[in-house]
Protein backbone atom coordinates (compact mmCIF):
# COMPACT_ATOMS: atom_id res chain seq x y z
CA UNK A 1 0.00 0.00 0.00
CA UNK A 2 2.84 2.63 -0.71
CA UNK A 3 2.25 3.76 -4.04
CA UNK A 4 -0.50 7.45 -3.94
CA UNK A 5 -1.90 8.84 -7.08
CA UNK A 6 -2.83 12.57 -5.82
CA UNK A 7 -5.50 14.22 -8.29
CA UNK A 8 -5.90 17.70 -7.79
CA UNK A 9 -9.46 20.12 -8.79
CA UNK A 10 -9.99 23.66 -8.28
CA UNK A 11 -8.15 26.52 -7.17
CA UNK A 12 -3.85 27.23 -6.67
CA UNK A 13 -4.58 26.40 -3.20
CA UNK A 14 -5.65 23.22 -3.81
CA UNK A 15 -2.58 22.60 -6.27
CA UNK A 16 0.15 24.02 -2.95
CA UNK A 17 -2.33 21.89 -0.25
CA UNK A 18 -1.74 18.49 -3.02
CA UNK A 19 2.07 19.61 -2.41
CA UNK A 20 2.00 19.29 1.53
CA UNK A 21 0.08 16.03 1.11
CA UNK A 22 2.76 14.58 -0.85
CA UNK A 23 5.45 15.47 1.39
CA UNK A 24 3.64 14.05 4.55
CA UNK A 25 3.21 10.83 2.77
CA UNK A 26 7.08 10.86 1.49
CA UNK A 27 8.41 11.71 4.81
CA UNK A 28 6.32 8.73 5.65
CA UNK A 29 7.87 6.03 3.57
CA UNK A 30 4.61 6.03 0.52
CA UNK A 31 6.42 6.64 -3.08
CA UNK A 32 4.07 9.35 -5.66
CA UNK A 33 3.47 7.61 -8.93
CA UNK A 34 1.97 9.97 -11.91
CA UNK A 35 -0.90 7.33 -12.61
CA UNK A 36 -3.85 6.29 -11.15
CA UNK A 37 -3.29 2.68 -13.19
CA UNK A 38 0.36 2.13 -10.61
CA UNK A 39 -1.57 3.28 -7.47
CA UNK A 40 -2.25 1.43 -4.19
CA UNK A 41 -3.87 4.61 -2.54
CA UNK A 42 -5.91 7.33 -4.96
CA UNK A 43 -6.65 10.88 -3.45
CA UNK A 44 -8.58 13.09 -4.48
CA UNK A 45 -8.28 16.78 -3.64
CA UNK A 46 -11.29 18.89 -4.09
CA UNK A 47 -12.79 22.19 -4.48
CA UNK A 48 -16.50 22.99 -2.65
CA UNK A 49 -17.00 26.15 -4.46
CA UNK A 50 -19.66 25.28 -7.29
CA UNK A 51 -22.14 23.01 -7.54
CA UNK A 52 -20.40 21.74 -10.93
CA UNK A 53 -17.07 20.87 -9.40
CA UNK A 54 -18.68 18.68 -6.74
CA UNK A 55 -20.38 16.81 -9.60
CA UNK A 56 -17.43 16.70 -11.13
CA UNK A 57 -16.13 14.77 -8.14
CA UNK A 58 -18.81 12.60 -7.96
CA UNK A 59 -18.68 11.41 -11.41
CA UNK A 60 -14.85 10.78 -11.14
CA UNK A 61 -15.17 8.50 -7.68
CA UNK A 62 -17.75 6.59 -9.59
CA UNK A 63 -15.61 6.00 -12.19
CA UNK A 64 -12.75 4.83 -9.32
CA UNK A 65 -15.06 2.56 -8.36
CA UNK A 66 -14.76 0.13 -11.19
CA UNK A 67 -10.90 0.59 -10.54
CA UNK A 68 -11.39 -0.82 -7.36
CA UNK A 69 -13.33 -3.97 -8.76
CA UNK A 70 -10.31 -4.91 -10.52
CA UNK A 71 -7.88 -4.13 -7.62
CA UNK A 72 -10.37 -4.79 -4.42
CA UNK A 73 -7.22 -3.74 -2.22
CA UNK A 74 -7.42 -0.01 -3.90
CA UNK A 75 -8.10 2.75 -1.34
CA UNK A 76 -9.85 6.16 -2.37
CA UNK A 77 -9.63 8.94 -0.57
CA UNK A 78 -11.27 12.37 -1.01
CA UNK A 79 -9.28 15.16 0.60
CA UNK A 80 -9.86 19.39 0.34
CA UNK A 81 -13.37 21.45 0.65
CA UNK A 82 -15.43 18.73 -0.21
CA UNK A 83 -14.26 16.27 2.48
CA UNK A 84 -14.53 19.34 4.95
CA UNK A 85 -17.97 20.22 3.71
CA UNK A 86 -19.54 16.40 2.99
CA UNK A 87 -17.78 14.43 5.64
CA UNK A 88 -19.32 11.05 6.36
CA UNK A 89 -21.86 10.64 3.47
CA UNK A 90 -18.56 10.14 1.11
CA UNK A 91 -18.13 6.90 3.23
CA UNK A 92 -21.74 5.81 3.01
CA UNK A 93 -22.59 6.97 -0.11
CA UNK A 94 -19.91 7.63 -2.40
CA UNK A 95 -18.10 4.67 -0.55
CA UNK A 96 -14.96 6.10 -0.18
CA UNK A 97 -11.80 4.64 2.36
CA UNK A 98 -10.72 7.99 3.42
CA UNK A 99 -12.26 11.55 4.03
CA UNK A 100 -9.63 14.04 5.15
CA UNK A 101 -9.93 18.25 5.58
CA UNK A 102 -7.65 20.62 4.90
CA UNK A 103 -6.56 20.77 8.45
CA UNK A 104 -5.65 17.15 9.15
CA UNK A 105 -2.97 16.55 6.01
CA UNK A 106 -0.47 15.40 8.74
CA UNK A 107 -2.31 12.63 9.78
CA UNK A 108 -3.17 11.20 6.11
CA UNK A 109 -0.40 8.63 6.53
CA UNK A 110 -2.51 7.42 9.49
CA UNK A 111 -5.92 7.44 7.71
CA UNK A 112 -5.15 5.57 4.91
CA UNK A 113 -4.10 2.73 7.25
CA UNK A 114 -7.36 2.45 8.68
CA UNK A 115 -10.40 0.54 6.91
CA UNK A 116 -12.40 3.33 6.83
CA UNK A 117 -11.62 6.66 8.23
CA UNK A 118 -12.49 10.34 8.59
CA UNK A 119 -10.93 13.47 9.78
CA UNK A 120 -11.90 16.95 8.67
CA UNK A 121 -11.72 18.69 12.20
CA UNK A 122 -10.97 22.21 11.60
CA UNK A 123 -8.07 24.39 13.65
CA UNK A 124 -7.22 27.65 14.15
CA UNK A 125 -3.67 27.20 14.46
CA UNK A 126 -2.65 24.96 11.57
CA UNK A 127 -0.61 26.51 8.67
CA UNK A 128 1.72 23.81 7.89
CA UNK A 129 4.73 26.13 7.90
CA UNK A 130 7.21 23.64 8.96
CA UNK A 131 6.30 21.76 5.50
CA UNK A 132 7.89 22.91 2.63
CA UNK A 133 5.34 21.01 0.46
CA UNK A 134 6.57 18.35 -2.89
CA UNK A 135 6.22 20.19 -5.85
CA UNK A 136 3.52 18.38 -8.24
CA UNK A 137 2.64 18.31 -11.86
CA UNK A 138 4.67 21.43 -12.55
CA UNK A 139 6.86 22.99 -15.20
CA UNK A 140 9.59 23.26 -13.00
CA UNK A 141 9.34 27.34 -13.30
CA UNK A 142 6.23 28.03 -12.04
CA UNK A 143 5.32 27.42 -8.43
CA UNK A 144 3.04 27.82 -5.61
CA UNK A 145 3.51 29.28 -1.84
CA UNK A 146 0.74 29.31 0.54
CA UNK A 147 1.45 32.74 3.04
CA UNK A 148 -2.16 31.94 5.04
CA UNK A 149 -5.00 29.28 5.31
CA UNK A 150 -8.68 30.38 5.97
CA UNK A 151 -10.78 33.17 5.50
CA UNK A 152 -12.95 35.59 7.63
CA UNK A 153 -14.79 37.65 5.05
CA UNK A 154 -18.20 35.47 4.74
CA UNK A 155 -19.13 36.41 1.75
CA UNK A 156 -23.04 34.92 1.72
CA UNK A 157 -22.55 33.05 -1.49
CA UNK A 158 -19.01 31.02 -0.32
CA UNK A 159 -18.77 27.83 1.40
CA UNK A 160 -14.35 28.76 2.19
CA UNK A 161 -14.88 29.65 6.03
CA UNK A 162 -16.56 26.72 6.58
CA UNK A 163 -14.58 24.50 4.54
CA UNK A 164 -11.08 26.04 5.72
CA UNK A 165 -12.18 27.54 8.82
CA UNK A 166 -10.31 31.12 10.05
CA UNK A 167 -7.83 33.04 8.88
CA UNK A 168 -4.59 32.51 10.21
CA UNK A 169 -0.82 33.69 8.70
CA UNK A 170 2.50 31.69 8.28
CA UNK A 171 5.48 33.05 9.99
CA UNK A 172 7.47 35.04 7.39
CA UNK A 173 10.23 33.13 8.02
CA UNK A 174 8.86 30.22 7.06
CA UNK A 175 7.71 31.85 4.09
CA UNK A 176 10.87 32.95 2.67
CA UNK A 177 13.03 29.62 3.51
CA UNK A 178 10.17 27.92 1.30
CA UNK A 179 10.81 30.21 -1.66
CA UNK A 180 14.54 30.55 -1.41
CA UNK A 181 14.38 26.52 -2.05
CA UNK A 182 12.49 27.04 -4.42
CA UNK A 183 14.46 29.51 -6.44
CA UNK A 184 17.69 27.29 -5.72
CA UNK A 185 15.88 24.79 -7.25
CA UNK A 186 15.60 26.58 -10.90
CA UNK A 187 11.79 27.83 -9.91
CA UNK A 188 11.71 31.60 -11.44
CA UNK A 189 7.58 32.28 -10.96
CA UNK A 190 6.20 32.41 -7.34
CA UNK A 191 2.85 32.95 -6.72
CA UNK A 192 2.09 33.91 -2.99
CA UNK A 193 -1.39 32.31 -1.99
CA UNK A 194 -4.36 32.85 0.49
CA UNK A 195 -7.99 33.07 0.14
CA UNK A 196 -7.26 37.22 0.94
CA UNK A 197 -3.53 37.85 0.92
CA UNK A 198 -4.29 41.82 1.36
CA UNK A 199 -4.98 40.49 5.08
CA UNK A 200 -2.04 38.84 6.00
CA UNK A 201 -0.66 39.89 9.37
CA UNK A 202 1.83 38.02 11.63
CA UNK A 203 3.04 39.63 14.48
CA UNK A 204 7.10 39.17 14.47
CA UNK A 205 9.11 40.25 17.45
CA UNK A 206 6.48 42.51 18.49
CA UNK A 207 5.94 44.10 15.12
CA UNK A 208 3.63 43.03 12.67
CA UNK A 209 4.26 42.71 9.56
CA UNK A 210 1.50 42.93 6.85
CA UNK A 211 1.11 41.66 3.34
CA UNK A 212 3.24 44.60 1.55
CA UNK A 213 6.31 44.28 3.99
CA UNK A 214 6.31 40.45 3.43
CA UNK A 215 5.65 40.97 -0.50
CA UNK A 216 8.78 43.38 -0.26
CA UNK A 217 10.82 40.78 1.18
CA UNK A 218 10.04 37.67 -1.20
CA UNK A 219 11.27 40.09 -3.93
CA UNK A 220 14.77 41.17 -2.22
CA UNK A 221 15.32 36.96 -2.51
CA UNK A 222 16.65 37.40 -6.14
CA UNK A 223 15.75 40.16 -9.23
CA UNK A 224 15.49 37.37 -11.48
CA UNK A 225 12.64 35.97 -9.24
CA UNK A 226 8.91 36.99 -10.68
CA UNK A 227 6.66 37.21 -7.85
CA UNK A 228 2.56 37.00 -8.05
CA UNK A 229 -0.35 37.00 -5.21
CA UNK A 230 -3.54 35.72 -5.50
CA UNK A 231 -6.43 36.93 -4.37
CA UNK A 232 -6.68 40.22 -3.11
CA UNK A 233 -10.10 41.52 -1.67
CA UNK A 234 -10.82 45.13 -2.56
CA UNK A 235 -11.60 45.98 1.16
CA UNK A 236 -7.78 45.66 2.05
CA UNK A 237 -6.16 46.49 -1.12
CA UNK A 238 -4.02 49.32 0.53
CA UNK A 239 -1.47 51.78 -0.51
CA UNK A 240 1.32 50.50 0.58
CA UNK A 241 0.92 47.45 -1.30
CA UNK A 242 0.45 49.30 -4.52
CA UNK A 243 3.40 51.27 -3.88
CA UNK A 244 5.35 48.14 -2.86
CA UNK A 245 4.38 46.30 -6.39
CA UNK A 246 5.54 50.04 -7.97
CA UNK A 247 8.10 49.98 -6.51
CA UNK A 248 9.81 46.71 -7.26
CA UNK A 249 10.76 45.22 -11.04
CA UNK A 250 10.24 41.57 -9.89
CA UNK A 251 6.84 42.45 -8.43
CA UNK A 252 4.95 41.72 -11.82
CA UNK A 253 2.68 43.95 -12.28
CA UNK A 254 -0.85 42.30 -12.56
CA UNK A 255 -3.53 42.35 -9.96
CA UNK A 256 -6.52 40.24 -9.60
CA UNK A 257 -9.14 42.18 -7.95
CA UNK A 258 -12.55 40.09 -7.68
CA UNK A 259 -15.54 42.65 -8.30
CA UNK A 260 -18.75 39.86 -8.15
CA UNK A 261 -20.98 42.62 -9.44
CA UNK A 262 -21.31 45.88 -10.34
CA UNK A 263 -24.36 46.54 -8.53
CA UNK A 264 -24.14 48.07 -4.74
CA UNK A 265 -27.59 46.48 -3.97
CA UNK A 266 -25.75 42.77 -4.84
CA UNK A 267 -22.71 43.99 -3.30
CA UNK A 268 -23.99 44.54 -0.02
CA UNK A 269 -26.48 41.38 -0.17
CA UNK A 270 -23.03 39.25 -0.78
CA UNK A 271 -21.20 40.69 2.47
CA UNK A 272 -18.50 42.09 0.06
CA UNK A 273 -17.77 44.67 2.45
CA UNK A 274 -17.63 47.66 -0.24
CA UNK A 275 -19.46 50.00 -2.98
CA UNK A 276 -18.63 50.22 -6.50
CA UNK A 277 -17.36 53.35 -5.69
CA UNK A 278 -15.23 52.15 -3.44
CA UNK A 279 -14.18 49.75 -5.40
CA UNK A 280 -13.18 52.29 -8.74
CA UNK A 281 -11.19 54.23 -6.59
CA UNK A 282 -9.16 51.39 -5.59
CA UNK A 283 -9.00 51.18 -9.50
CA UNK A 284 -7.77 54.58 -9.93
CA UNK A 285 -5.07 54.28 -7.20
CA UNK A 286 -3.67 51.42 -9.52
CA UNK A 287 -3.51 52.96 -12.64
CA UNK A 288 -2.05 56.39 -10.99
CA UNK A 289 0.56 54.41 -9.68
CA UNK A 290 1.39 51.31 -12.24
CA UNK A 291 -0.04 52.50 -14.81
CA UNK A 292 1.05 49.43 -16.71
CA UNK A 293 -0.78 47.04 -14.23
CA UNK A 294 -2.58 44.65 -15.69
CA UNK A 295 -6.11 44.10 -13.95
CA UNK A 296 -8.22 40.66 -13.70
CA UNK A 297 -11.29 40.09 -11.59
CA UNK A 298 -13.74 37.53 -10.39
CA UNK A 299 -17.63 37.89 -11.17
CA UNK A 300 -20.80 35.93 -10.35
CA UNK A 301 -23.83 36.35 -12.73
CA UNK A 302 -27.08 35.40 -11.38
CA UNK A 303 -26.91 35.65 -7.79
CA UNK A 304 -30.19 35.86 -5.32
CA UNK A 305 -32.80 38.08 -6.80
CA UNK A 306 -30.20 40.39 -9.44
CA UNK A 307 -32.60 42.42 -11.30
CA UNK A 308 -31.90 43.15 -14.87
CA UNK A 309 -30.68 46.90 -13.76
CA UNK A 310 -27.99 45.04 -11.57
CA UNK A 311 -26.67 42.64 -14.69
CA UNK A 312 -26.47 45.98 -16.56
CA UNK A 313 -24.47 47.73 -13.77
CA UNK A 314 -22.32 45.14 -13.50
CA UNK A 315 -21.46 45.10 -17.45
CA UNK A 316 -20.63 48.78 -16.97
CA UNK A 317 -18.04 48.45 -14.33
CA UNK A 318 -16.63 45.95 -16.32
CA UNK A 319 -16.63 48.75 -19.54
CA UNK A 320 -15.48 51.34 -17.24
CA UNK A 321 -12.05 49.01 -15.67
CA UNK A 322 -11.97 47.51 -19.07
CA UNK A 323 -10.45 44.45 -17.85
CA UNK A 324 -7.33 42.44 -19.13
CA UNK A 325 -8.98 39.05 -18.09
CA UNK A 326 -11.90 37.89 -15.90
CA UNK A 327 -12.99 34.48 -14.49
CA UNK A 328 -16.86 34.58 -14.92
CA UNK A 329 -19.61 31.76 -13.13
CA UNK A 330 -23.05 31.56 -13.00
CA UNK A 331 -24.14 31.95 -9.13
CA UNK A 332 -24.02 28.04 -7.73
CA UNK A 333 -26.38 28.16 -4.42
CA UNK A 334 -23.77 25.65 -1.76
CA UNK A 335 -25.53 24.28 1.44
CA UNK A 336 -24.13 25.96 4.17
CA UNK A 337 -23.75 29.12 3.27
CA UNK A 338 -25.54 32.20 4.24
CA UNK A 339 -27.28 32.58 0.89
CA UNK A 340 -28.52 29.22 0.92
CA UNK A 341 -30.19 29.79 4.45
CA UNK A 342 -31.78 33.40 4.34
CA UNK A 343 -32.34 33.83 0.30
CA UNK A 344 -34.06 32.35 -2.67
CA UNK A 345 -31.94 30.89 -5.35
CA UNK A 346 -34.57 32.51 -8.01
CA UNK A 347 -32.96 33.02 -11.01
CA UNK A 348 -33.93 30.94 -13.79
CA UNK A 349 -30.59 28.51 -15.13
CA UNK A 350 -31.34 29.97 -18.59
CA UNK A 351 -31.30 33.34 -17.52
CA UNK A 352 -28.19 32.82 -15.61
CA UNK A 353 -26.20 31.08 -18.28
CA UNK A 354 -27.95 34.34 -20.65
CA UNK A 355 -26.25 36.95 -18.40
CA UNK A 356 -22.80 35.60 -17.78
CA UNK A 357 -22.66 34.39 -21.51
CA UNK A 358 -23.70 38.31 -21.78
CA UNK A 359 -20.69 39.05 -19.71
CA UNK A 360 -18.32 36.51 -21.19
CA UNK A 361 -19.06 38.40 -25.22
CA UNK A 362 -18.26 41.66 -23.63
CA UNK A 363 -14.66 40.59 -21.28
CA UNK A 364 -13.79 38.41 -24.86
CA UNK A 365 -14.28 41.90 -26.61
CA UNK A 366 -12.51 44.08 -23.65
CA UNK A 367 -9.17 41.10 -23.60
CA UNK A 368 -8.95 41.49 -27.36
CA UNK A 369 -9.03 45.47 -27.03
CA UNK A 370 -6.48 45.27 -23.99
CA UNK A 371 -3.96 43.17 -26.00
CA UNK A 372 -4.04 44.96 -29.02
CA UNK A 373 -2.85 47.99 -27.69
CA UNK A 374 0.42 45.93 -26.44
CA UNK A 375 1.00 45.17 -30.32
CA UNK A 376 4.28 47.12 -31.41
CA UNK A 377 5.39 47.31 -27.50
CA UNK A 378 8.42 45.17 -26.20
CA UNK A 379 7.62 42.94 -22.95
CA UNK A 380 10.24 40.55 -20.58
CA UNK A 381 9.06 37.50 -20.98
CA UNK A 382 9.72 34.65 -19.16
CA UNK A 383 10.23 31.38 -21.11
CA UNK A 384 7.83 28.73 -19.21
CA UNK A 385 7.68 26.17 -21.95
CA UNK A 386 7.24 24.64 -25.61
CA UNK A 387 3.90 26.11 -26.86
CA UNK A 388 0.69 23.08 -27.16
CA UNK A 389 -0.17 23.63 -30.31
CA UNK A 390 3.56 24.10 -32.24
CA UNK A 391 6.82 22.84 -31.54
CA UNK A 392 8.37 24.90 -32.98
CA UNK A 393 7.39 27.93 -30.80
CA UNK A 394 7.87 28.59 -26.98
CA UNK A 395 5.65 30.46 -24.91
CA UNK A 396 5.89 32.59 -21.59
CA UNK A 397 4.36 35.10 -19.64
CA UNK A 398 4.82 38.63 -19.77
CA UNK A 399 4.62 40.58 -16.05
CA UNK A 400 1.27 41.48 -16.85
CA UNK A 401 0.58 37.74 -16.60
CA UNK A 402 -0.28 37.90 -20.43
CA UNK A 403 0.69 34.66 -22.67
CA UNK A 404 3.09 35.63 -25.06
CA UNK A 405 3.78 32.82 -28.19
CA UNK A 406 6.92 33.02 -29.92
CA UNK A 407 9.92 31.17 -31.98
CA UNK A 408 12.30 28.54 -30.19
CA UNK A 409 15.27 29.52 -31.49
CA UNK A 410 18.43 28.74 -28.81
CA UNK A 411 15.61 30.41 -26.00
CA UNK A 412 15.60 27.58 -23.20
CA UNK A 413 12.93 27.61 -20.51
CA UNK A 414 14.09 29.96 -17.29
CA UNK A 415 15.58 32.56 -19.65
CA UNK A 416 14.53 35.79 -19.40
CA UNK A 417 13.69 37.32 -23.27
CA UNK A 418 12.81 40.38 -24.66
CA UNK A 419 9.72 39.72 -26.67
CA UNK A 420 8.30 42.73 -29.31
CA UNK A 421 4.65 41.83 -29.89
CA UNK A 422 3.63 41.64 -33.51
CA UNK A 423 -0.58 39.95 -33.27
CA UNK A 424 -1.91 38.97 -30.64
CA UNK A 425 -6.28 37.58 -29.91
CA UNK A 426 -7.97 37.98 -27.36
CA UNK A 427 -6.30 35.57 -25.18
CA UNK A 428 -2.62 35.49 -26.74
CA UNK A 429 -0.10 37.59 -27.77
CA UNK A 430 2.44 36.23 -30.79
CA UNK A 431 5.62 38.42 -31.03
CA UNK A 432 9.51 37.90 -32.10
CA UNK A 433 12.37 38.07 -29.94
CA UNK A 434 14.39 41.12 -29.91
CA UNK A 435 18.15 40.49 -30.30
Amino acid sequence: MNNVYIETYGCQMNQADSGIVGKVLQDNGYNLVFSGDDADVILINTCAVRDNAEKRIHNRVHDLQALKKKNPLLKIGIIGCMAERLQDSLIKEDKVDVVCGPDSYRKIHELIQQSSAIDVELSNEETYEDIIPTQLNTDGISAFVSIMRGCENFCTYCVVPYTRGRERSRSPKSIIEEVKKLFDDGYRDITLLGQNVNSYIYNEEGMDVRFADLLIRVAQINPLLRVRFATSHPKDLSEDLVDAIASYHNICKYIHLPVQSGSDVMLKKMNRKYTIEEYLKKIDLIRSRIPDCAISTDVIAGFCSETIEDHKQTLEVFRKVGYDSAFMFKYSDRPGTVAHKRFVDDIEEVEKIRRLQEIIDLQRDLSLESNKKDIGKTFEVLVEGESKRDATKLFGRTSQNKVVIFEREDNKQGDYINVKIEDCTSATLFGKKIK
